[in-house]
């Protein structure tokens, strides 16, 4: 089965961003919509652009990182895999969800440099709570402008791996 995949951006950004271009050019059938508002407005609204899908691929880049694990927290029976670019993890709105173990594959990229998110907490909550996750740290910044567009995106995407 094929997956449905999502890409989330951050908190400043839209569906219009670099990353948000870059998937839609590559990815015609991806789901890249525009989330603004509070923390829940946009988790209402991914809620229902995800109503009734499964076998879901989430990408989320920052608060998109962030909103994509705690979609996985709510609907780990539906997420087959997690990628997140620099996930704001470490903000107080994933608090209510650091008791809760995820078991899909979960793939992190974060730059070394960092100055928005920083890399450690994120890295710290990872092995914590990801069962089955790879932490790559990346010498990049918070947007991973070198090396977002050189990874392996047709791998990544497929929930087979």
């Amino acid at each position: 089965m094929k997956p449905t995949c999502v890409f989330i951006h951050g908190l400043e950004s839209s569906s219009r961003g670099t990353k948000g271009v870059f998937f839609r050019e590559r990815y015609p059938d991806m789901i890249i919509e525009d989330y603004f508002g509070s923390f829940s407005q946009r988790m209402e609204k991914l809620e229902g652009l995800l109503a009734g899908e499964d076998h879901l691929v989430l990408v989320g880049s920052s608060y998109g990182g962030l909103m994509a694990a705690v979609y996985a927290c709510l609907h780990e029976e539906r997420v087959k895999k997690l990628i997140l670019l620099a996930p704001a993890l470490h903000s107080e709105l994933y608090q209510p969800y650091l008791k809760k173990k995820l078991y899909m594959p979960i793939t992190i990229f974060h730059g070394r440099q960092d100055h928005v998110v920083p890399p450690e907490p994120v890295r710290a909550i990872a092995e914590q709570l990801f069962m089955n996750h790879q932490f790559n740290a990346v010498k990049d910044d918070h947007f991973l402008h070198d090396t977002f567009a050189t990874l392996e995106w047709d791998r990544l995407l497929d929930d087979s791996s």
